[in-house]
């Protein structure tokens, strides 16, 4: 019995850990569809060891889940590599209030043009990459979200030149069940 007691123990999945909540042929479908989900349940059977049926079923669970947030299209640089990219390192005034930081954060979720904002550490507070049509359409919004905010105190960018890597690919290793 006790022999028992210890091996329940163990089986429990460490807590903060995503073990027991998905298995390996979850991480492996996760890993595949990060890369390219437009791909069917019968082509992912080829990869997967299982059935095209089970695939759907299990990729209908992990986006009902929550485990795939959603889903997007990348579109081709052909169709964005004329179009202005700038980062945007923003510091907060030392005395900026949390209504006037989440009016900010508010205004950049709103804003078409932000592609990601990040709440940093170091000298900067916060971190935005804007896409904008041309350096007008820049100027005029970098004046709307930051030069004109009380809350920030100043802001440094730097312009994307071109770009060299773009993988928003997080490996769940299935290997550790």
């Amino acid at each position: 019995m006790r022999l028992r007691r210890a091996f329940l123990v163990q089986a429990v999945p460490k807590f903060g850990s995503i073990a027991g909540m998905i298995d390996r042929f979850d991480r492996a479908l996760l890993n595949i569809v990060q890369a390219d989900d437009s791909r069917t349940a019968e082509a992912l059977a080829e990869r997967v060891p299982l059935s095209p049926s089970a695939i759907a079923r299990r990729l209908r669970r992990l986006r009902s889940d929550g485990w795939i947030a959603r889903t997007i299209a990348l579109l081709s640089p052909q169709l964005t590599g004329r179009r202005l990219r700038a980062l945007v390192f923003i510091q907060l005034a030392e005395h900026a209030d949390q209504r006037g930081k989440e009016r900010l954060q508010r205004r950049l979720n709103e804003t078409p043009e932000v592609q990601f904002a990040y709440e940093i550490s170091g000298n900067h507070d916060l971190a935005v990459l804007l896409d904008c049509p041309s350096m007008d359409d820049f100027v005029a919004l970098a004046e709307e979200l930051f030069a004109s905010d009380s809350s920030v105190h100043r802001y440094e960018t730097s312009f994307v030149k071109r770009e060299v890597k773009f993988a928003p690919f997080v490996d769940l290793d299935p290997v550790g069940d």
